[in-house]
């Protein structure tokens, strides 16, 4: 890739997945600093983990302290403790699941995450398209809220859709990586019991605690179907930092509550910055705005060329989406850019 420059078949490189920081400060060595990384919809008001205390780097995590990290998750999921296995990452958690032997057909609600395409070997399927699907039978990925579109799925209809699928022996995957910033959006605490054997629940530490470095996420699920991903997994599935940091994280009831209402008021702003400079929204959530504009590849190029990293679409060039900026300085940069042209 040129240094300078990036043409519409450079776009394919950095619509994979966001946080390639290093690789687009390499390609734009000429970008102002500080970069900008907007690519993730990582909370950039991360959780303080220095709260979690001091850090035992010399033993090996304890089994006792595990299982306290997966029932404070469990109680800020609103599901049995028994429900819910820590992973290194849900993209692990994803990658692993296709190990497991899924019924299938396997198929991903598109558009969505990249590893869901990795993860559904028979392809994807329209969004209206999930009830006609699922009396197919086999297994159905989806994620709630939707990315990058933020599109948030009635229960109502993931219920029947884990019902039809149930009737032949098919799964419900919900990947709700970006569910934390509204309680309401969660499936676990609402699920019947009778769907709880056929629905497997992903959650996400790092995008809501702003801490994606410590890979930590959560496959939740009955019991015996967790018993084989535990297997694989082995005795240590996550550091003694993911256990001690989550465990405080997910007690802070506090943090969590602050942090959701700051989220909604500064995705509000960026609506409003996006649409002053002529931007439509199309959606999104808290977290990241999912903008429209004819010449979405131009202002992801200008935007690059200004130390700014956005996520562009290989599958439609008119859609670009934008994380929260951190601070005043980072909000005025994309302002300046988006007011220059």
């Amino acid at each position: 890739m040129a240094q300078s420059t990036i043409q519409d078949n450079d776009i394919a490189a950095w619509c994979v997945h966001g946080g390639r920081l290093a690789e687009a400060a390499a390609a734009f060595p000429e970008a102002p600093r500080p970069w900008i990384d907007l690519s993730t919809g990582i909370n950039p008001h991360g959780w303080d983990a220095a709260r979690a205390g001091p850090i035992d780097w010399r033993s090996l995590p304890e089994d006792a302290a595990l299982q306290a990290l997966e029932t404070a998750a469990a109680a800020h999921f609103g599901a049995p403790p028994d429900h819910v296995c820590a992973v290194p990452g849900t993209e692990l958690g994803l990658r692993e699941l296709a190990t497991l032997g899924l019924p299938g057909p396997v198929r991903h609600v598109a558009p969505g995450y990249g590893t869901h395409a990795f993860l559904a070997r028979d392809g994807a399927i329209m969004a209206e398209a999930l009830a006609g699907e699922a009396d197919r039978g086999g297994t159905i990925v989806l994620a709630n809220p939707n990315n990058p579109d933020g599109r948030i799925w009635r229960v109502e209809t993931l219920f029947d859709a884990a019902s039809r699928l149930a009737a032949l022996g098919g799964l419900l995957i919900v990947d709700e990586a970006f569910a934390d910033v509204d309680p309401a959006i969660g499936l676990l605490p609402v699920l019947p019991e009778d769907l709880r054997a056929q629905v497997i629940v992903l959650r996400s530490f790092g995008k809501f605690f702003g801490l994606a470095g410590l890979r930590l996420g959560f496959v939740c699920a009955a019991p015996a179907r967790l018993a084989a991903l535990r297997d694989r997994l082995g005795s240590w599935p996550v550091s003694s930092a993911a256990i001690a940091i989550g465990s405080a994280a997910y007690r802070d009831a506090a943090w969590i509550a602050a942090t959701r209402t700051r989220l909604r008021e500064d995705g509000a702003r960026l609506d409003a910055l996006l649409v002053a400079h002529g931007l439509s929204v199309r959606g999104g959530c808290p977290l990241f705005r999912l903008a429209e504009t004819a010449d979405a590849r131009a202002l992801f190029a200008r935007l690059i060329r200004n130390g700014i990293l956005t996520r562009p679409f290989e599958h439609a060039s008119d859609w670009l989406r934008l994380g929260l900026p951190g601070d005043a300085d980072a909000w005025a940069r994309v302002e300046t850019v988006l007011r220059h042209g």
